[in-house]
């Protein structure tokens, strides 16, 4: 069973872009509208099974994690309508492994030992190799217009800072999986909400749309739930590099159910750089 669990965040965070993605009429509003209020009802059902104790310290940071995946999440989605997930997708993980291990590194005193140092840092250095290779311009196709993808990959470096530091935050807090996932979404919720209704799109909530993107949310939380319990049986480090899988999921996903276009050249590059972004992540973990 222990080593069952480790596949489930994959699959359930790499089936997560192509849920959404496959939703007619979508906009991004749309989008994390849905995943937002799948993600606090599958929470929800989680916490009343378990009713695990949430406290104030634990609500705070928390909920300022979901606050800050939401920015992630939201540059992630106008990602996928601009160059198709097949192409966000590499890139996102691949600045995430770039970034959070970086942050435990110099906030929290990760890779003490001059090995775990020399070994992380040829990681990096692996993903940051792996991530270009993934988005080298398709000529011809949706995606090739280079400005079109220049501006994409600076919105996702950009929104990358909030997943890194949703991932980083509960590093300072300790409780329960399903009481932090509750805070969680209700920060995901606050910050999701202040988005439509900052840009003039509160409506959205009540949209057809919006209602078909809520299997997404379920996704995020079944992923969340079965990667702390798939910490717990089999260690943090071998639980994160299966999580990663995600992204070839996703990213073939992205090639074969939604039809996203890749000439051969663009195909043989993602290809080596999703390699290279798995073993960048081993690299970063393992050792």
């Amino acid at each position: 069973m222990k080593y069952i669990m480790l596949f489930i965040p994959a699959i359930a965070w790499g089936l997560m872009p192509l849920v959404v993605s496959s939703v007619k009429k979508s906009n991004v509003y749309n989008q994390i509208a849905g995943t937002v209020v799948g993600a606090f009802i599958a929470a929800v059902i989680a916490w009343l099974v378990t009713r695990s104790e949430i406290n104030a310290n634990i609500f705070i940071w928390a909920a300022a994690a979901g606050m800050a995946w939401v920015i992630g999440q939201v540059g992630q989605y106008i990602s996928y309508s601009r160059v198709g997930v097949s192409e966000t997708m590499p890139i996102s993980t691949g600045l995430q492994l770039i970034g959070v291990p970086l942050v435990g590194v110099l906030a929290f005193g990760e890779w003490s030992s001059p090995q775990a140092k020399l070994y992380g840092f040829i990681g990096i250095v692996i993903l940051i190799i792996g991530v270009g290779l993934t988005s080298v311009t398709d000529q011809g196709t949706s995606e090739g217009s280079k400005s079109n993808q220049v501006s994409t990959i600076i919105l996702l470096v950009l929104t990358t800072l909030g997943y890194i530091a949703s991932s980083s935050i509960p590093k300072v807090v300790k409780g329960s999986s399903t009481s932090i996932l509750i805070a969680q979404t209700i920060g995901m919720v606050i910050a999701a909400a202040i988005y439509t209704l900052v840009t003039g799109n509160g409506r959205t909530w009540l949209e057809k749309p919006t209602l078909q993107s809520i299997p997404a949310g379920f996704l995020f939380g079944i992923g969340t739930l079965s990667y702390t319990a798939a910490v717990q049986m089999n260690g943090v480090n071998l639980a994160f590099v299966f999580s990663q899988l995600c992204v070839v999921i996703s990213t073939i996903g992205g090639l074969v159910f939604l039809h996203e276009e890749k000439t051969k050249r663009g195909l043989i590059f993602t290809i080596f750089g999703l390699i290279l972004i798995i073993a960048g992540a081993i690299l970063t973990t393992l050792f």
